[in-house]
């Protein structure tokens, strides 16, 4: 096996992992999954706390489609809402509600420790971390857009 593929397996089964350890805290906290959680994230960073459906789909790499399942869930535990556009009724628009901006908050809360127990072992130096962040850039991993009032 090559360097390369040996890598990339390593690497997908450690996103692997870290999903697992997301969706459990997340989802016995919150009856979220990572996926909502990210979803929840990007609208709350974007302006208004909307984005198109397009768009979101866009910064999720999803496809439309998968983005309207994904929505329907967070719709109907009332986190957001489907909004259309007054000029174009082509166009839709995902919205958190003032119950998802809140219930946002609280989320990141508990991400923030997920991700602080990952790296909270000893042998994890800022510096790894930095370095870590530089590394999965080079490969795609763009982190998320500029906050534009993501509750903290």
């Amino acid at each position: 096996m090559s360097d390369a593929l040996d890598v990339s397996l390593r690497l997908v089964k450690a996103q692997t992992a870290l999903v697992r350890k997301f969706d459990s805290r997340l989802g016995s906290l919150f009856g979220v999954s990572l996926a909502d959680f990210l979803v929840l994230l990007h609208l709350g960073r974007a302006e208004g706390g909307r984005m198109r459906r397009v768009d979101l789909a866009g910064a999720l790499g999803l496809t439309a489609s998968g983005v309207t399942r994904g929505l329907a869930p967070l719709e109907r535990i009332g986190l957001i809402v489907r909004e259309a556009d007054a000029r174009d009724a082509r166009v839709a628009y995902a919205a958190l509600t003032d119950t998802g901006r809140e219930r946002l908050t609280d989320i990141l809360k508990a991400a923030e420790q997920v991700a602080a127990d990952v790296f909270a072992a000893p042998d994890w130096a800022g510096a790894d971390i930095e370095q870590l962040a530089t590394l999965l850039t080079r490969l795609g991993g763009t982190g998320l857009p500029q906050d534009h009032g993501t509750p903290s």
